[in-house]
């Protein structure tokens, strides 16, 4: 989540110009909208997040077409699809980065889609893995109103995470992404579309 900006006493010294810089408000007042995501993946953090931390890699989870170029292990170039626009794109750094716990990151100015955000590895409860916890704000393209058209076209960001959670735990735990393309239609979902009137 973007970092606040704190009130410093009175003759205090000023801050170095990199820490102002990563304290900086990405997406101000009430204007972003949040989303938070988990998943349970029987995986050790310390393998889920060396995957995350090479960003390239998240491209292989990210359903909707996407551009990701590492320029160093702090900052990145993406690029994505975006609703009623072809493309958005901004760049990013780390501003917190915990080995095999935290990663946390902001947009740098200049974004078509201001946003900042972490992704927590936490151990699950019973030994049962990894708990991945994806959290950010973000302000999209026209506002609240723009999020709200994205959510009707099924486009909207939280939407997008669920399903690039669920891509996740799948390639990790099993080594692949399931797809049911060019799958044949089974017999249960045959008598549904013949009761409908549909073709198989």
């Amino acid at each position: 989540m973007p970092t606040l900006v704190r009130s410093k006493p009175r003759g205090s010294a000023p801050a170095p110009a990199r820490a102002r810089s990563r304290s900086t408000i990405v997406v101000p007042g009430n204007e972003g909208v949040k989303v938070v995501r988990a998943c349970t993946i029987r995986k050790p953090a310390a393998e889920l997040c060396s995957f995350w931390r090479r960003f390239e890699n998240l491209a292989q989870i990210i359903e909707h077409p996407v551009t990701i170029v590492a320029h160093s292990e702090t900052e990145s170039r993406w690029s994505v699809s975006a609703p009623g626009k072809n493309r958005a794109e901004w760049s990013a750094t780390i501003i917190n980065d915990k080995p095999n716990e935290l990663i946390a990151w902001r947009s740098l100015e200049g974004a078509d889609v201001p946003n900042a955000g972490s992704v927590r590895f936490e151990a699950a409860p019973g030994d049962e893995g990894t708990e991945v916890t994806v959290s950010f704000e973000y302000n999209p393209p026209g506002g609240k109103l723009g999020a709200f058209l994205s959510k009707m076209t099924g486009e909207e960001a939280g939407q997008q995470v669920t399903e690039a959670l669920r891509r996740f735990k799948a390639l990790m735990e099993a080594g692949e992404i399931p797809t049911t393309e060019g799958q044949p239609v089974g017999e249960p979902q045959r008598s549904k579309m013949k009761k409908k009137g549909g073709k198989p």
